[in-house]
């Protein structure tokens, strides 16, 4: 749901380096990485082979993953090899919720569990480790979740009660990583948890949502069981599913209601808000007319 490999991509050969991507799939997105530049590779986290193919030679490693019960492994098997070809720096993405997980507190997500897991290994393998920690997406929440509730009626249709959120956009977070892996030997070590520019509640953001797109949004909020069933009726994984409803789960309970300026800091830019972002995907949220 992030999208920031592409992005990433981008900013750093806009910075002159030299990059090689990993893909999973030869496809569409394979080719756009081609056309900015890249030295494409197509692969698999979990595979050993693939992994040197990706790695060797390179000085300087981006590792994130989409959310998937095989994420442990991947995290350690592409360490292994970044350690047997000897980077200089391992920029892992790790999610926020981490900050509040150690090891006799957890969460009911599977996902959240695999980054903490992960987050203890590569602090035990020696790797120069730069962890990046970024609460939720707008992408994924606030765009491919809710966009179909507002086309269809004006509602940002989601189970997160009166919590507050402070979702950052996936391409910030990759501004960021860009930064760090542009002179990476200053923040080795260093972990940055990344939020938006305001944490508020839903009521508030169904407010931005009607004055970016001009008409009447309102929030509503779902039974979490029957959005969870709506998401598993939609072909998502159940670890996806398990993951994705802890999450609502926790901005229920406030812990999502997160703010720190690390974004600022590191880039000298402030994030993108949620009025920018939604006018920037407007014609997602456009109502649709029968057969659309």
């Amino acid at each position: 749901m992030g999208g920031i490999g592409r992005n990433l991509t981008e900013f750093l050969l806009a910075r002159g380096h030299k990059v090689r991507a990993l893909v999973r799939r030869e496809d569409e997105r394979a080719e756009a990485l081609r056309r900015l530049g890249a030295e494409v590779v197509e692969g698999d986290l979990t595979d050993l082979a693939s992994m040197h193919r990706a790695i060797e030679g390179c000085g300087r490693i981006y590792f994130g993953m989409s959310v998937s019960a095989a994420y442990l492994e991947a995290t350690i098997n592409t360490a292994a090899v970044a350690r047997h070809h000897g980077v200089e720096a391992f920029v892992n993405m790790s999610q926020m919720t981490v900050t509040q997980m150690s090891i006799s507190e957890t969460t009911d997500s599977p996902q959240h569990k695999l980054h903490w897991l992960a987050e203890q290994a590569l602090s035990w393998s020696g790797l120069p480790v730069v962890t990046v920690r970024p609460t939720v997406f707008l992408e994924g929440f606030f765009l491919q979740l809710a966009a179909p509730g507002v086309r269809a009626s004006n509602e940002l249709a989601l189970p997160m009660g009166g919590g507050k959120t402070s979702p950052i956009s996936a391409v910030d977070v990759a501004r960021a990583v860009a930064v760090i892996l542009d002179d990476p030997a200053p923040h080795i070590g260093q972990i940055y948890d990344l939020t938006g520019p305001e944490s508020a509640d839903l009521d508030h953001y169904a407010r931005v949502f009607s004055e970016a797109l001009g008409r009447p949004i309102r929030y509503r909020d779902v039974p979490l069981p029957a959005w969870s069933e709506s998401l598993r009726q939609a072909g998502f994984s159940e670890h996806l599913v398990r993951h994705l409803s802890a999450m609502a789960e926790l901005t229920r309970q406030g812990r999502y209601d997160r703010m720190t300026d690390t974004m600022c800091k590191l880039t000298g830019e402030a994030p993108t808000n949620m009025r920018d972002f939604v006018k920037l995907h407007a014609a997602e949220f456009k109502q649709r007319g029968p057969g659309q």
